[in-house]
């Protein structure tokens, strides 16, 4: 997996509404303008510090962003804005997603099986590299490089 960067307008988007985001009391996760068929998207994922997102999250801060949109217009033409929770095994994709998250639980996924023969890992993101991650697994670390690598997600166990 490669790091992702903001495009253009996504770095827009970003320095026009984290402030407002901020100001509402949550963190802006990412921000992705997408073409899909004949539309294209701007999706914005929020989340917080303090606890999960609802659905009354996403309407607080779609509402406030839509207006600040609407009034700088920074997008040429058409788009359906879509405001939505990070989730729990949001995707990190991004150097802030890492920065964020090490001491959280990650699961990542590797192109081809592990040495192991395991196609996946869970464990604790003790540090990283544009070229790698460490995870401590069963108390033991292990580094990753990300060019082998399809995904790596926060980790959220749904049988506990």
């Amino acid at each position: 997996m490669k790091l992702k960067k903001f495009g253009g307008t996504e770095q827009r988007i970003y320095d026009l509404i984290a402030p407002l985001v901020t100001e509402l009391g949550y963190l802006v996760w990412d921000v992705r303008f997408e073409k899909e068929g004949a539309n294209r998207y701007l999706r914005i994922f929020i989340d917080s510090e303090t606890d999960t997102i609802s659905i009354n999250d996403c309407e607080r801060v779609t509402r406030p962003v839509d207006a600040l949109l609407d009034e700088r217009d920074p997008i040429e033409g058409s788009y359906i804005l879509e405001v939505s929770s990070a989730g729990l095994e949001a995707d990190l994709v991004r150097e802030s997603h890492f920065d964020a998250c090490i001491g959280c639980e990650v699961r990542a996924r590797g192109i081809r099986p592990f040495e192991d023969g395991s196609r996946e890992v869970i464990g604790v993101l003790e540090d990283w590299s544009k070229e790698s991650i460490v995870l401590t697994v069963d108390g033991q670390q292990r580094e990753l490089a990300l060019a082998g690598l399809a995904f790596v997600k926060l980790y959220f166990d749904f049988d506990e």
